[in-house]
C-alpha cells in the first residue's frame, strides 16, 4: 500500500492548561501514537505541532479531550494545517514569552492521594518531605513570578533539582515528568522551628514536624508557614489554648476554622452532606461551614461562640498532611495575622508581628509571591455559597472570555476588597484582601495590583471605582487614573452587586425583566443616602431602582455598623425608645437622641435592620466582628424547629417596605411571649415573603439576589422553597461571594453591559 502523506498540524489549546501537567500528558499521547512534533506553553495556553495525517491528528485531539489531566480545564481547541515542518521526534520545548499572555492563572491545588502515600512510605525518597508535589497538586498561583508557567518563572527556581528529581523530571513514564514544582528532601525546601524570641529549637527535617505536633499537644500556639501563608495553630480541644489565642490575636468572638486529619473524623463529628464531603476532599480543600453533631469533641463554644456550626477543612499541603498525621486530632488553624491585617507570608514579618501571638513559629524558605487566606464555603441544600474566595478558587474565571479591546481595572469596594483586572481576553478577579482601612491590607492590595500589571505587562486604559469617593479603593483608583491618564468611571455600589450576579449567570442578553434584590450593610446611593435594602429591575441594558426599604436615620457614621443598639435606637418610635435606655449611659442617651433630632442622613440598610433585631432580642448590642449580629440571628432562627412562621407584614400594603412596622411587630411578639427562636425565624420569613410579593406584583419570573445579607442560609433556604412554589427562577452568587468581594467583578460587568 502507498504510504500516507504526513502533514504538519498546529494545535492551540486554551484554558487551565499550564501548571497542570498538560505538556507531559501531550508528550505521552504523542509517543503512544508514534507522532513527531513538539509541545510548549505559550502566551495563550499550550501550543502543539505534529507531523500527521488528518485522521491521526483528529484521533490525537480526541484523546486529549477525553483523557486530559484531572485538574485541567479546556475552554477551546483549534486545529490548523500549516506549511510542513520536519520533526525527528516529539519534544517538550522551553516556553518563550514573546507576547502579552492571555491565559487563566492556575490556582493552588491540594495535595493528591498519590503524594500522601509517598510521604508516609519509609522506602520512598520523599518520606516525610513536607513540600511534596506532582503535576496534579501543589502551589501554583502562590509561587508564580511570571508566565508561561515554567520552573524558572516560579519561586522554585532557586532550588536546583538533585539527580533523583532530575531523573523523574526527564522520565516520560514518571508522574513527575516535567513537574515544575519538583523537589525532595535532598534538594528542596527546608524548615526550622524557632521560639517567639527567634531562638532556634529544631532544624532537623526528620523530627521538626513531630516536635511541632508535640508543642501543639502541650497547649502551645504555633505559627506554621503553609504554602499560601502562615496559620496560627493550637489544640482544638483545649479551651485555655483557644482563649489565649483569642486574647493575643485580638479576636474575641469571630469563629475559628478547625483542621482535621481525615474526612472520616469530620464525618464522625459533624452532620455533613454529599456536597460538603465532595468539596472538603476536592482539589480546592476549602474551609466548609458544617452543622455540629452531638458527638463533637472540639471546644465548640470557644471556637465558634453561640453558633451551632463549625468551619472545618482538610490538609491542603504535604506539610499540613504530615502534621495532622502525627497529631491525629483536630486543631484550630486560623490566618497568621493580627485581627484586621492580611495573612503573613514572610519569615521576618511573621517573627516580628506574631511574636506576641505565637509561642513558636515553624518557618520555611519558600518565597510566596501571592499570599492567600483559605477559601470559605457553605451549602444550603445543593446551593453553594462562597463566603470567601481565595486559595484554590482565585483568581481566574474560566467561564468568561471577553472581547474588550482596552485594559480595564475595577477597584472594587472598601470592605472585603478585591480587584478585577482585564488585560487581555481573560477576567482575573483577585483573592480576598479585607478591609482597606487597615494600612497593611491596603499595601497588600496595592502591591498585588502592581504585580498584576507587571505579570501581564499592561498599560492601564480604564479604571472603575465605587461611587463612594472616600473608599480607599476609589481614592487609589483616582490616583492611578491621574498617573496613567486613563478613563475613570464611577459605578454605584448596589448596581455593581446586581451586575455581578447578572454576569455570573450571563443574563445581560435576557429579553425578560429581571428583579435584582440587593441587601447589605452600606453603600452610597444615587440620592446621596446610604442604600442597603434595594430592589432593582434590569431590562434592555438598563438597571432601574424599583423600590427599597423605608429610610431610617443613619447616625454615628461607621459606629452604627459596629453597635446594633444604634440601629435599634434609630428604628424605634420615640415613645418606644425608653424601653432600651438601659443599653446606653446617660451621656450616650442624651447625645444620641440629640443627634436623632437633627439628623438628615438616611439609610435603607437591611444589614442594619438585622442589627436592630439582634439588639431588640438582646442577642448583642455591640459587634466584635463584621456581621456578627446577622450571624447570631441566623443561628437562632436555625434552632426554631417548627414550621409555623409569622409574616410580620401580612395584610399590610406598601410601596416601600415599612421598616419600622417590622420592628413594631417584633416588639408586639416579645410582649406576646413568642420565643426568640420563633421571632428570628419569622423575621427572616417576612423578608423572604417581601421578595415574593414584589416579584408577583411586578410579574417578574427571575429573581437575582446579592449583597452580604444573602449569605444567610436560612433566608436562602426559605427563598428557594418559595420561588419553587411561585414558579420563579431564584439565583444567588455561587462562583463569587455575595458580599463586597463581588463588587469589582460587578463593576466590570456593569461597565461592559449597562447603559445607566
Amino acid at each position: 500500500m502507498p504510504r500516507k502523506t504526513l502533514n504538519t498540524y498546529k494545535i492551540e489549546i486554551n484554558g487551565r492548561v499550564q501548571g497542570v501537567g498538560f505538556r507531559p500528558f501531550v508528550f505521552n499521547i504523542a509517543t503512544q501514537l508514534s507522532l513527531n512534533g513538539s509541545v510548549s506553553n505559550n502566551e495563550n495556553g499550550v501550543l502543539i505541532f505534529i507531523n500527521s495525517d488528518k485522521e491521526t491528528a483528529s484521533r490525537f485531539l480526541e484523546t486529549i479531550k477525553i483523557k486530559k489531566p484531572v485538574v485541567s480545564e479546556i475552554t477551546s481547541i483549534s486545529l490548523q494545517k500549516i506549511d510542513a515542518i520536519a520533526f525527528d521526534d516529539f519534544a517538550i520545548e522551553i516556553s518563550e514569552n514573546k507576547q502579552q499572555i492571555s491565559i487563566p492563572l492556575t490556582p493552588d491545588f491540594a495535595i493528591c492521594n498519590s503524594c500522601k502515600t509517598e510521604v508516609l512510605d519509609p522506602n520512598n525518597h520523599r518520606y516525610n518531605y513536607a513540600f511534596t508535589t506532582c503535576v496534579h497538586c501543589g502551589p501554583r498561583y502562590a509561587i508564580t513570578k511570571k508566565y508561561p508557567f515554567d520552573r524558572q518563572h516560579t519561586s522554585l527556581s532557586t532550588f536546583e533539582m538533585c539527580d533523583d528529581c532530575q531523573s523523574e523530571y526527564d522520565n516520560p513514564a514518571d508522574k513527575r515528568f516535567h513537574s515544575q514544582t519538583n523537589s525532595c528532601t535532598n534538594c528542596g525546601i527546608t524548615m526550622q522551628l524557632v521560639n517567639n524570641k527567634g531562638n532556634l529549637i529544631n532544624k532537623n527535617q526528620k523530627t521538626v514536624i513531630n516536635q511541632t505536633a508535640e508543642l501543639i499537644r502541650q497547649g502551645k500556639i504555633v505559627a506554621v508557614k503553609n504554602t499560601n501563608g502562615y496559620l496560627l495553630c493550637c489544640d482544638a480541644t483545649n479551651s485555655e489554648a483557644i482563649k489565649r489565642l483569642r486574647e493575643r490575636k485580638q479576636r474575641p468572638n469571630k469563629p475559628f476554622a478547625v483542621l482535621y486529619p481525615s474526612i472520616e473524623m469530620i464525618e464522625n463529628e459533624f452532620n455533613i452532606s454529599t456536597y460538603e464531603k465532595d468539596t472538603l476532599t476536592s482539589v480546592v480543600a476549602p474551609i466548609v461551614i458544617v452543622n455540629n453533631s452531638e458527638s463533637i469533641t472540639i471546644a465548640k463554644e470557644n471556637i465558634a461562640p453561640n453558633i451551632n456550626q463549625t468551619g472545618v477543612m482538610l490538609p491542603s499541603s504535604a506539610l499540613l498532611f504530615l502534621l495532622m498525621n502525627e497529631l491525629q486530632q483536630p486543631i484550630v488553624a486560623t490566618s497568621g495575622n493580627l485581627h484586621g491585617s492580611p495573612i503573613i507570608s514572610e519569615n521576618e514579618t511573621a517573627q516580628n508581628v506574631l511574636q506576641n501571638v505565637a509561642d513558636y513559629l515553624l518557618h520555611n524558605n519558600l518565597d510566596i509571591q501571592f499570599p492567600q487566606d483559605d477559601s470559605v464555603l457553605k451549602f444550603v441544600d445543593d446551593k453553594q455559597i462562597v463566603l470567601r474566595r481565595s486559595r484554590g478558587l482565585a483568581p481566574s474565571f474560566l467561564e468568561f472570555s471577553i472581547t474588550e479591546e482596552k485594559s480595564v481595572l475595577a477597584m472594587g469596594a472598601h470592605l472585603k476588597s478585591t480587584f478585577t483586572f482585564v488585560p487581555n481576553k481573560q477576567i482575573y478577579t483577585s483573592q480576598y484582601f479585607g478591609n482597606l482601612d487597615s494600612y497593611e491590607v491596603l499595601e497588600r492590595y496595592k502591591k498585588t495590583i502592581n504585580d498584576y500589571r507587571s505579570l501581564f505587562d499592561t498599560t492601564l486604559q480604564t479604571i472603575l471605582i465605587d461611587a463612594h469617593s472616600q473608599y480607599q479603593s476609589s481614592i487609589l483608583g483616582n490616583e492611578l487614573a491621574n498617573n496613567f491618564q486613563t478613563e475613570l468611571v464611577s459605578i454605584q455600589h448596589h448596581k455593581a452587586h446586581f451586575a455581578s450576579i447578572l454576569g455570573e449567570y450571563n443574563l445581560f442578553n435576557s429579553e425578560e425583566k429581571i428583579l435584582g434584590v440587593i441587601w447589605d450593610g452600606t453603600g452610597l446611593g444615587d440620592d446621596n443616602q446610604i442604600w442597603g435594602g434595594e430592589f432593582f429591575t434590569y431590562q434592555n441594558s438598563t438597571i432601574n431602582r424599583l423600590t427599597h426599604f423605608e429610610y431610617f436615620d443613619w447616625i454615628a457614621n461607621d459606629k452604627m455598623a459596629k453597635e446594633p443598639r444604634l440601629s435599634l435606637l434609630s428604628l424605634l418610635d420615640e415613645d418606644d425608645r425608653e424601653h432600651i435606655q438601659s443599653k446606653f449611659s446617660s451621656t450616650e442617651w442624651s447625645v444620641y437622641n440629640k443627634i436623632l433630632s437633627k439628623n438628615t442622613l438616611k439609610t435603607s440598610s437591611v444589614g442594619r435592620l438585622f442589627d436592630a433585631v439582634a439588639s431588640l432580642l438582646d442577642i448583642t448590642d455591640k459587634n466584635s466582628y463584621e456581621a456578627e449580629a446577622g450571624l447570631l440571628i441566623e443561628n437562632l432562627a436555625r434552632e426554631y424547629k417548627e414550621s409555623h412562621y409569622v409574616d410580620f407584614l401580612i395584610g399590610i400594603n406598601f410601596a416601600q417596605v415599612p421598616t419600622k412596622i417590622i420592628i413594631r411587630k417584633i416588639l408586639d411578639s416579645l410582649d406576646a411571649n413568642f420565643s426568640k427562636q420563633k421571632i428570628a425565624a419569622s423575621f427572616i420569613y417576612t423578608l423572604a415573603k417581601i421578595i415574593m410579593r414584589i416579584a408577583d406584583k411586578e410579574n417578574i419570573r427571575t429573581i437575582a439576589c446579592s449583597g452580604g445579607v444573602f449569605q444567610n442560609s436560612v433566608l436562602i433556604q426559605m427563598l428557594s422553597k418559595m420561588a419553587e412554589n411561585h414558579q420563579k427562577e431564584f439565583k444567588i452568587n455561587r462562583k463569587l461571594s455575595a458580599n463586597d468581594e463581588n463588587i469589582s467583578f460587578g463593576q466590570l460587568r456593569y461597565y461592559q453591559h449597562c447603559k445607566n
